[in-house]
């Protein structure tokens, strides 16, 4: 689980999206764009929830999020 936030911030970057748009889309405050930012650089583990709402929003499977051995498809990102 040590790279989902390389695997979060390709998708949202792709997605031409910030932080605090992210943060708006998976239905948090814009102020918890530095929890978003927290996550990405790995300096914040976040539950369960959080996965599956970032699966759901960029249509990944969570598994791929969360196994460090996953890549991210071309389609996906």
């Amino acid at each position: 689980m040590q790279r989902l936030g390389e695997k979060m911030r390709m998708l949202r970057k792709r997605h031409g999206m910030t932080t605090t748009e992210l943060a708006e889309a998976l239905g948090y405050a814009a102020s918890s764009n530095s929890y978003i930012s927290e996550v990405e650089t790995g300096k914040r583990r976040p539950k369960i929830e959080f996965v599956l709402k970032v699966s759901r929003l960029f249509n990944v499977p969570a598994d791929t999020l969360i196994k460090d051995e996953l890549e991210l498809d071309e389609d996906q990102v």
